[in-house]
C-alpha cells in the first residue's frame, strides 16, 4: 500500500473516559524528532484533536507520546488573514471540512473555510515546510506557545524562538529551539522581541501576499544547531520534502506486503503498520562535523551519541521490539545504544521516557528488550554493560523513585513485594520476569553463576500465588494474604486490572504456573472461566470507573481485556496446555471485531505501537509471548498472504488457505513444505525465510502435542 493512502486519524476518536486508541493524527518521518497534527481544541488538555471537530486551530508541533503523558516543547502555527481583534487562538481559528482534508503520514493539508486559506505542512526529521496560499489580503501566521517562551525577529525573513515547557524533566530549564525562515518579508510591526512566562500567541504579519513558504528547523541542543538543521534543507522545495518523507515511510512499509480478499482488512493492517514506526522518537541530532549528539537533561550538557525518547517499556517490550528484530534490526540496534546512553547518564536503565525518566508503571521491563536482543545476537557488543545495568537495577534501591525498581530491598528479602507497596502484585511478577531476562543475558555471556542465581529468583512468582483461589494475591511482610479478596476488584494490588488481568504474567514459566494450579486440566478450567464470564468489575482501589474498566466491559470478551497490554498473551495460554485450537476462533474474533481502520479502530489505548504491533503479529499468525526466548507462538493467521522482507535480506512468505469467516481453526501448518508440529517458531527459523503455509478448517483439529512441542517454560529447563 502507498503510504499516502494511510489516514492518520486512525484511532483518534477519544475522550478521557473512553479510549479508541488515544492516538493523535501524526504526520512526520518514521521515528521523527517532531510530529505535526492539526489542533482542533485548546480546551481539553491532552485531547487536543478529535476527528469529528470541525474547527481548525492550527498545526501543532508536538512531542506527545500519550494523552496520559501530555505534551512537551510544543507550539501551534495558525495561518490567518486580517487584523485580529485579540491575539488568541480563539480569534484566529477557522472552521474546516475534515472530509476534504489530507491526513497522511507524509503531509497534512487543510483549507480554512473562514477565509479560503489553503495550507500544507510537510515534515522532515528536524523540521519541515509549511506552504500557505491566501485568498485575502493582510496575510499572517499566529504562533501560540504553551508556557515560558521567547521569540525574536532575527531579520526580515527569519524568526527564532525558544520554548521552556516540559513534563517532569530533570532539567527545569529544558529548552526547545526553533527557527522559521520565510520566502516573504515580515512587516515592520512584527520586529519586536517577545517573551513570556505563560501561554501566549504572537502574530507575524506579511501584508498583501498570496503565497507564503515557511521552512522550519528545530533542535533540543541550541539555537546554532536549529539553524544548522534548517540550513541542511534550505535548498529544498516542498516537492523535495514530500518525496523524502514518502521515501522514508515507503521503505518501512514495503518490508511487509500483504494480501487479503477484504480491502478493509488490508487497510486495517497497514494503518497498524504505520503506528509501529512512530515511537520511540529520535532524540539526537547531527552536528556540523557529522557527529551524533544529544542533550542530556541529567547533567544539563550536550553529549555525544544517540538517544531516543517517548516510550513506555511496560507496554512496548511485548510486541514492538520483537517486530523490529525481524524487519528493522538496524533501528533496533541503534535504539539499544541509546537506551544504554540513558543508563550511563542517569545510573539506571529507563522505564518510561518523556523526555527523560518519568518512573511510571510497574517493573523494569526494558530488561525484556535487552534479553530479546541478547538471545537473537543483536548488539552483542553492548551486552556486558547491559548485564551490569540490569544487575544494578535488580539490587540497588534508587533514592529517586523514578529510577529502578520499587521495593527492591523488600523483594530481595521476602521474595515478593509486600502489600504496603502500591500494585505490589504487578511489581512482584514483573521483577520475576525481569530476573529471568537477566539470567538469559548472563547465559548468552557464559556467566553461569549469575544465570543460575537469577533463574532461581525468577521463580519468585510462586510466593504470591494462592492455590486456594488460583490467583496472585498481595501479602504483607508476615506472609499473610490481604483480606477480603475479590477476583474482580481493580487497583490497589493490581495495575490497571484485577486479579483476572494480573495473575497470568508469568511469561517465562507457564509450565510452573500450570503445575501450581494443579495441572493442565485445572488450568484449562481456569482459562475457560476467565473467558466465559461477564466482563464484571469492581472499582476497588481506584474508587471510580477508569477507562480500562469501561473498555473491557464494552467488548464482551469476558475478563480477557484485550484493551490493555497485560491481556495481550491470554489467548496463547491454551498453547501451553497443548490445546491451541481453543484459542484460534478467539484470536480471529479479536482481530476482526475489536480492530478496524477507522477513528474508533482500537479496543483501548494503542500505546506507542504496542497494540498496533500486537495486531501485526496476530494477523501473520504468530506472537512473541515471551521476549527473551526468541520464540514466536503460533496463533491464528488473518491474512491470505504476507511477504516479509527480513532484515537479513531474506524473504519470509506466509500463505493461508482457505480463509473465509467460517474457517476458524488451523487444520495443519507446513514450514518449507514440511509438516510443522511445534506450537511455535524460533527466531532463527524465521530468519531463514522460505514459506509458512497455514491450512485452515471449519472444525477444530485437536492433536496430542509432546512436551517438547510446547513453547518455552523455565521449569522445564531447570528441572
Amino acid at each position: 500500500m502507498d503510504i499516502q493512502q494511510i489516514d492518520t486519524r486512525h484511532g483518534t476518536a477519544n475522550q478521557p473516559n473512553f479510549s479508541n486508541g488515544n492516538c493523535q493524527p501524526y504526520t512526520g518521518v518514521p521515528f521523527g524528532m517532531n510530529y505535526f497534527a492539526p489542533q482542533t481544541t485548546d480546551q481539553k488538555g491532552s485531547w487536543w484533536f478529535h476527528p469529528e471537530d470541525r474547527v481548525f486551530q492550527g498545526y501543532r508541533l508536538t512531542h506527545q507520546p500519550s494523552s496520559w503523558m501530555g505534551d512537551f516543547s510544543h507550539f501551534v502555527m495558525t495561518p490567518f488573514t486580517g487584523e485580529l481583534p485579540e491575539n488568541t487562538l480563539f480569534h484566529a481559528q477557522s472552521s474546516y471540512r475534515p472530509e476534504e482534508s489530507i491526513f497522511a503520514p507524509t503531509h497534512v493539508s487543510i483549507r480554512q473555510l473562514r477565509d479560503g486559506t489553503q495550507s500544507t505542512l510537510i515534515p522532515s526529521m528536524y523540521g519541515g515546510i509549511l506552504t500557505i496560499d491566501y485568498s485575502k489580503k493582510e496575510s499572517g501566521l499566529l504562533l501560540t506557545f504553551p508556557g515560558k517562551y521567547s521569540l525574536n525577529v532575527k531579520d526580515s525573513h527569519t524568526v527564532f524562538g525558544q520554548i521552556t515547557h516540559f513534563a517532569g524533566s530533570e532539567d527545569p530549564d529544558f529548552t526547545f529551539y526553533f527557527v522559521l525562515k520565510f520566502n516573504q518579508p515580515l512587516l515592520a510591526k512584527t520586529r519586536v522581541t517577545n517573551s513570556g512566562e505563560q501561554a501566549d500567541s504572537i502574530p507575524l504579519y506579511f501584508g498583501d501576499v498570496r503565497n507564503l513558504v515557511a521552512q522550519l528547523g528545530t533542535s533540543f541542543i541550541s539555537e546554532e544547531q536549529a539553524h544548522y538543521n534548517l540550513n541542511q534543507e534550505l535548498h529544498q522545495k516542498a516537492a523535495d520534502y514530500l518525496k523524502n518523507s514518502r521515501n522514508q515511510w515507503q521503505d518501512y512499509f514495503d518490508r511487509i506486503k500483504i494480501e487479503h480478499h477484504d480491502p478493509k482488512q488490508t487497510r486495517t493492517f497497514y494503518h497498524n503498520l504505520y503506528r509501529t514506526f512512530l515511537f520511540p522518537q529520535t532524540f539526537y541530532e547531527i552536528d556540523a562535523n557529522g557527529q551524533k549528539i544529544h542533550y542530556d537533561t541529567t547533567s544539563r550538557t550536550v553529549k555525544s551519541g544517540v538517544l531516543y525518547t517517548n516510550n513506555g517499556f511496560w507496554d512496548t517490550y511485548k510486541t514492538v521490539y520483537p517486530l523490529y528484530s525481524l524487519i528493522a534490526v538496524e533501528k533496533y540496534e541503534e535504539m539499544l545504544e541509546g537506551f544504554l546512553n540513558s543508563y550511563n547518564e542517569t545510573g539506571f536503565l529507563p522505564k518510561w521516557l518523556s523526555p527523560d525518566e518519568r518512573g511510571l508503571m510497574p517493573g523494569t521491563l526494558i530488561d525484556a528488550v535487552i534479553a530479546d536482543a541478547a538471545v537473537k545476537g543483536i548488539r552483542e557488543d553492548l551486552m556486558e554493560k547491559f548485564l551490569e545495568a540490569m544487575h544494578k537495577g535488580a539490587t540497588v534501591q534508587s533514592a529517586n523513585q523514578n529510577y529502578g525498581r520499587q521495593g527492591t530491598k523488600d523483594y530481595l528479602e521476602y521474595g515478593y513485594v509486600p502489600s504496603t507497596y502500591h500494585e505490589s502484585i504487578n511489581h512482584t511478577l514483573d521483577y520475576a520476569y525481569s530476573d529471568f531476562c537477566i539470567s538469559q543475558v548472563a547465559k548468552v555471556l557464559g556467566k553461569e553463576k549469575i544465570n543460575q542465581h537469577y533463574q532461581q529468583q525468577a521463580l519468585n512468582y510462586q510466593n504470591v500465588f494462592d492455590q486456594q483461589t488460583g490467583f496472585m494475591r498481595a501479602k504483607d511482610v508476615d506472609g499473610t494474604f490481604r483480606e477480603p479478596f475479590s477476583a474482580i476488584r481493580w487497583g490497589q494490588d493490581y495495575a490497571e486490572g484485577s486479579a483476572w488481568q494480573s495473575s497470568f504474567a508469568v511469561y517465562h514459566d507457564f509450565a510452573g504456573l500450570i503445575k501450581a494450579h494443579g495441572g493442565k486440566q485445572k488450568f484449562e478450567e481456569k482459562l475457560i472461566e476467565l473467558c466465559n464470564q461477564a466482563p464484571s468489575f469492581e472499582v476497588g482501589g481506584y474508587g471510580f470507573e477508569i477507562h480500562e474498566m469501561s473498555e473491557m466491559a464494552a467488548i464482551e470478551f469476558g475478563q480477557l481485556a484485550i484493551s490493555n497490554q497485560p491481556s495481550f498473551h491470554y489467548p496463547y495460554l491454551f498453547s501451553y496446555i497443548g490445546k491451541p485450537e481453543m484459542a484460534q476462533p478467539l484470536l480471529k474474533q479479536l482481530l476482526t471485531q475489536t480492530f478496524d481502520d477507522t477513528p474508533t479502530g482500537y479496543p483501548g489505548d494503542e500505546d506507542n505501537g504496542s497494540m498496533a504491533a500486537w495486531y501485526i503479529f496476530n494477523s501473520l499468525g504468530f506472537y512473541p509471548v515471551t521476549p527473551g526466548t526468541g520464540e514466536y507462538v503460533i496463533g491464528m493467521p488473518l491474512l491470505d498472504k504476507a511477504t516479509i522482507a527480513l532484515s537479513n535480506g531474506k524473504t519470509l512468505t506466509i500463505e493461508t488457505s482457505p480463509n473465509q469467516p467460517q474457517h476458524q481453526f488451523i487444520h495443519k501448518v507446513k514450514r518449507k513444505n514440511l509438516p510443522h508440529t511445534d506450537l511455535f517458531f524460533t527466531y532463527e527459523d524465521l530468519l531463514e525465510g522460505g514459506t509458512i503455509s497455514y491450512r485452515l478448517g471449519i472444525v477444530p483439529h485437536a492433536a496430542y502435542h509432546h512436551e517438547s512441542a510446547l513453547p518455552y517454560s523455565l521449569s522445564e529447563e531447570i528441572d
